[in-house]
């Protein structure tokens, strides 16, 4: 199972995922799945809500979240 199904499985739906995360109708999500890739922006909240059960790097391959990671853990 990929990241966005599993995502979508964790809130029980695709009308649900959406609501949980505040994308609107499920049609955004359901277009997730057809690209499989969820929009960068997206990413973290999953991991977050998931308590990291689902982790950025099985929704979106093309960003490097390692430089994503580090970035925010540098003092500023």
């Amino acid at each position: 199972m990929n990241g966005i199904d599993k995502t979508i499985a964790y809130f029980g739906g695709l009308a649900s995922a959406a609501r949980a995360l505040g994308v609107g109708r499920y049609q955004v999500v359901q277009s997730w799945r057809a690209v499989n890739r969820v929009p960068a922006e997206h990413c973290t909240r999953i991991e977050e809500l998931t308590g990291g059960e689902i982790r950025c790097e099985e929704l979106n391959d093309r960003v490097d979240w390692a430089v994503v990671r580090n970035s925010h853990s540098r003092p500023t």
